[in-house]
Formats: C-alpha cells, structure tokens, sequence
C-alpha cells in the first residue's frame, strides 16, 4: 500500500469514541464544528508551529512533528515532541548526545472517561518508535481545563488496543460502510449529533419493530 492510502492517525480517537463518528467524518467526509472541537482547535493552533524548537537544558521541545507508521499504515502529526537528554537513545541530527523520545498530544477540556485520548497518543508514539527505532515507554496528555498533563505509561496492553483499533478502521473504510446511528449517553458532545440524527434513528427501529410485530400478529 501507498503511504499517501494510509488512514489518518487522528482518527483513531474518533474511532475508539464512536464508529459511526468515525465513518461520517472519514469515509463520507462529513464534517461540523462545535465549542469542544473549536477550543480543540484554538489549543492546537497554539501548539502546532512546525519550524519552532524550542530548548530548555536538557530537553528539546518540537512541534507538529509529522509522523508516519508502516507497520499500522496511520499517518498524522503529533502536536509537542520533546526529546530528553539521557545517557542512552536516539542521535539527533545536529545535536550532541542522546535523546529519549517523549510525545505529548494537547487536549482543550479534561480527562475522558474512556481511553480515546490514550490510544491516540499511543500511536503516536508507535509512529515514533518506527522513525527513530526506538522504543517508548511513557507519553503525556495535557489538559487545557485543568492546565495539567497526565502520564501514559504505554504498555502492551494498549499497544494491542491501539492495533484492533487501526484494524477496525481500515475494515470499514475497505467495505465503505457506515454503522447505523445508535443513541448514547455521549452523543450529546458530539459535533455531528445534528447530522448522525441518533434519537431519530432509534425512533425509527423502534417503529420498525412495532410494525413487524403487527405484522406477526404479535401483542404490541
């Protein structure tokens, strides 16, 4: 496969938060702002200069830092890359020594109930590691509500979590299908809540079923 075929990393968060999200966005190219996604926006924009590094002592900041992994055929951009000097691990072109490679992806609200913001810093660091040949073993989320970052130790457990992700991904995007709309306590952050139409679509199985237990003679 071409790496310009390869699936948007980015959308392994939409993924693991909603399949249906996922296929709208990526494979039927829909697309609605909302408050999270624009202060998601404002707080990247803030992050993303990728002619800016920046160095404080022994740590490199860069920043949009393109990324690619062949292995899980995912391309995107990390927002903050910082490299800390150490006695072992990667050679950096124009700089002395060795660097541990540590990813950081900027989140605008909170820390979510589910693991889609791990997952996607996880293949990130996946990304890295194919890059640098090195391995990872922790990554931060910074919180823009709390002001604070997080850290994700990235173990194998995740690391396959990350892989059934990606697999599911390409799934659907080689089948060119979209999963019915199904109503959940989430949806009412979703930017695509007005277009997904969820609670109609419940309503209209509801409906369905009604009719074909009619139809069956059923008691309604």
């Amino acid at each position: 496969m071409d790496p310009d075929d390869y699936l948007m990393l980015s959308g392994i968060q939409h993924f693991a938060f909603c399949r249906r999200q996922w296929a709208l966005i990526h494979i039927e190219q829909v697309w609605k702002e909302n408050v999270l996604t624009f202060g998601g926006r404002q707080m990247h924009r803030n992050a993303d200069d990728p002619f800016f590094t920046e160095s404080r002592g022994d740590v490199l900041i860069s920043r949009s830092v393109p990324l690619v992994s062949h292995a899980l055929k995912v391309y995107g951009v990390a927002d903050v890359v910082e490299y800390h000097r150490s006695d072992s691990g990667v050679v950096i072109p124009g700089r002395e020594g060795h660097w541990t490679v540590v990813p950081v992806e900027y989140k605008a609200g909170k820390r979510k109930p589910d693991d889609r913001d791990e997952v996607q810093l996880c293949a990130q660091a996946i990304c890295l590691e194919e890059m640098y040949r090195t391995r990872i073993e922790s990554g931060y989320l910074y919180y823009g509500k709390t002001r604070r970052r997080t850290e994700v130790i990235l173990d194998d457990e995740l690391r396959r979590r990350v892989a059934e992700l990606v697999a599911g991904m390409y799934a659907l995007y080689d089948a060119g299908t979209t999963p019915p709309a199904v109503l959940l306590p989430h949806c009412k952050n979703c930017s695509l809540i007005d277009l997904c139409m969820p609670a109609l679509s419940s309503r209209g199985r509801s409906v369905d079923r009604y009719l074909a237990a009619r139809i069956r003679g059923d008691d309604a």
